[in-house]
């Protein structure tokens, strides 16, 4: 079932075109993502699709039953209400029946009502018939699913009556996100939602995303994110759209490929025709061949040629490069902690030591005091204990994700040769043009730039800097695809030491040579990157699962038996753990019954010739059918489990 479509729409914004013919399709159960560079529209079509913005032509077409849901960039909460009373006002329906039920009940149990047998059957009838309703929408389990949301989005630990207002502007973003979760619209369309989400937050977002029943259209440019949730890729690129099935890393193959099959017929083609004008040149004025070349003419004059492949959009380019090299000790972090109240550090005192070259991805929950650990290393902030040891000829440059560092109310220019006033205008003029700021936008305001062009500016002065150690706080956020693998590129080959914080799970794949976490406890490294991080993660859990498996098994136990433990109490978490599971087991037998309707239904398709004729059409119904028949081998797997 189409849920989305949007043929041919334009828009422009005077004379400047933002987005031509556009063509784009969500289907029931499709999860989408919208890619394409800073400016190139894609929030602006998304607020075409909700009705927020008018389109110029073509046509935007959602069902009328088709419920939808939008959380734009930054979006946030500002209630009076609590978190608690924000996120039951979702379901006010739910609770309005609740009410009447009960209602009915009290009905049921009046002896006016019951001596009447008639009026009895009839509220008996009526209160069977909204109980199932009841049911059926959620009515006994909605509190449990704002428990469940509030629960990832790590809201857990607040009192549930704290006022939505009192909230920092990141939580409200995190809330107005979970809100929406759980209005659970058919299309969810969300533009940058993993911002302000941390990397515990994040991983619980995709494994909801991942079994999200509606449709998704999604903007964002965490790769890792995208490589785990969508199904298909749309590309915004000078102004129109393309699209590719698969994730964000088959989405790069296949754009690939295609580029290299248009180059291929269309320098094919150019060869044919500068055969077919030549021939025409040297015969036409013959008399022998004078016929032959009139027919060359002709099929010259018939072929439709070919537009030469558009390349990939030009790039930044840009290296950082360092003075001298630091020692071979850059910092070492002896019984450190800090704060902003001296009897409250953030963080345990903690030792860690960073060596010549190392880059180290500094991680941990938000609000644990990555950033403001980097703002101590840099003397910004004084230390609450502890000190910090700086290696021989150590000169540090720092990346603020606030780009506090840059002037508002200077033109790029001026922020750049103002603190290099030896250099000439045209160098200035060409380290701008490196990050994609050429000719009259040098002389733009700082202040007049969006948040992607602020961070490349940000990056010109640090690579000015050639500062041998580099803190960078979230240097990512901002960023599109591109200029993050530009970034990369540059860390990778960087000669210095980099010391980061950052929630971008491939960024820190790429650039990471070893992970500090940071928690309340202090600080514990892990030797690797990301994935090394979390597989070491993985393991000391499940070491200590075994551990307390084989502790209550040998029952060591130096504690004395809790009160109303005994026979009664093992009996009674048993029968709680048989409800759950039999809970469970229904649950699993619901959702395999609407997994095999919608199996069906694809291979229903499959045989259909308008499908199956088409490759792109077959390889997609293929994709969604070898997804559902994955998740119906898990589900068949974890209900077996359940039954033995």
């Amino acid at each position: 079932m189409i849920i989305l479509q949007v043929n041919d729409v334009s828009k422009s914004y005077g004379a400047e075109p933002i987005l031509k013919n556009i063509k784009l399709e969500v289907q029931k159960g499709e999860r989408i993502a919208l890619v394409g560079r800073n400016g190139a529209g894609k929030s602006t079509l998304l607020r075409m699709v909700t009705g927020e913005l008018s389109h110029d032509t073509g046509h935007i077409m959602i069902p009328k039953d088709v419920q939808v849901g939008y959380l734009s960039q930054d979006a946030g909460l500002d209630s009076e209400k609590s978190i608690w009373n924000e996120m039951l006002s979702v379901f006010d329906h739910l609770r309005q029946m609740e009410r009447r039920l009960r209602q009915m009940e009290e009905q049921m149990g009046d002896p006016v009502v019951l001596a009447n047998e008639a009026e009895y059957s009839r509220v008996l009838k009526e209160y069977d018939e909204l109980q199932v309703t009841f049911k059926d929408l959620g009515g006994y389990q909605y509190e449990a699913d704002i428990r469940n949301v509030l629960h990832g989005f790590q809201f857990s630990e607040f009192d549930r009556e704290t006022p939505v207002h009192t909230l920092s502007g990141g939580q409200k973003t995190r809330l107005a996100l979970a809100k929406l979760l759980l209005t659970k619209p058919d299309l969810l369309i969300l533009d940058e939602p993993t911002n302000h989400l941390d990397i515990k937050t994040l991983t619980w977002l995709e494994q909801y995303l991942q079994s999200y029943p509606g449709g998704i259209l999604i903007v964002s440019h965490d790769r890792y994110f995208l490589d785990k949730i969508v199904t298909t890729v749309y590309e915004i690129s000078r102004l129109r759209s393309a699209r590719y099935v698969g994730n964000y890393s088959k989405y790069l193959e296949l754009k690939a490929e295609r580029f290299e099959q248009e180059m291929r017929e269309f320098e094919k083609q150019q060869d044919q025709i500068a055969k077919l004008q030549d021939f025409v040149q040297r015969n036409i004025a013959r008399a022998s061949t004078t016929k032959r070349a009139q027919s060359r003419r002709k099929q010259l004059e018939s072929i439709e040629v070919l537009d030469r492949p558009a390349g990939t959009e030009k790039s930044a380019y840009f290296s950082f490069d360092i003075d001298r090299q630091s020692g071979n000790d850059v910092l070492k972090l002896n019984n450190v902690s800090t704060g902003y109240s001296p009897n409250e550090p953030l963080f345990k005192p903690v030792n860690y030591h960073i060596s010549r070259q190392d880059s180290v991805a500094i991680v941990g929950p938000n609000g644990i005091g990555k950033s403001t650990l980097l703002k101590a290393i840099r003397k910004e902030l004084p230390l609450l204990t502890g000190d910090i040891q700086y290696g021989t000829n150590v000169k540090i440059g720092h990346y603020d994700q606030e780009q506090a560092n840059l002037t508002s109310n200077k033109t790029l220019l001026k922020e750049l040769w103002d603190d290099y006033p030896l250099k000439t205008e045209n160098e200035i003029r060409s380290i701008l043009g490196q990050f994609l700021f050429s000719g009259d936008d040098v002389q733009k305001y700082v202040n007049e730039l969006s948040g992607g062009q602020k961070a490349r500016l940000a990056l010109a002065k640090l690579m000015m800097q050639k500062s041998n150690v580099l803190l960078l706080d979230e240097p990512t956020n901002h960023l599109d695809l591109d200029s993050k693998e530009v970034l990369e590129n540059a860390l990778i080959n960087y000669p210095g030491t980099i010391i980061f914080v950052s929630h971008d799970r491939y960024f820190i794949n790429r650039i990471a040579t070893k992970v500090a976490e940071l928690s309340k406890e202090g600080i514990t490294g892990y030797l690797g990157d990301y994935d090394y991080y979390v597989e070491k993660k993985a393991e000391m859990k499940a070491r200590e699962e075994i551990e307390k498996q084989e502790s209550s098994t040998t029952g060591v136990s130096t504690s004395a038996p809790a009160p109303g433990s005994g026979k009664h109490a093992i009996d009674k978490e048993s029968k709680k753990a048989d409800r759950k599971r039999q809970r469970r087991i229904e649950e699993i037998e619901s959702e395999l019954e609407g997994l095999e309707e919608q199996a069906a239904s694809y291979e229903e398709a499959l045989c259909d010739p308008e499908v199956f004729q088409d490759y792109e059409k077959t390889a997609d119904f293929q994709s969604k059918l070898d997804a559902v028949n994955v998740k119906i081998e898990q589900l068949m797997e974890e209900w077996e489990e359940l039954q033995q």
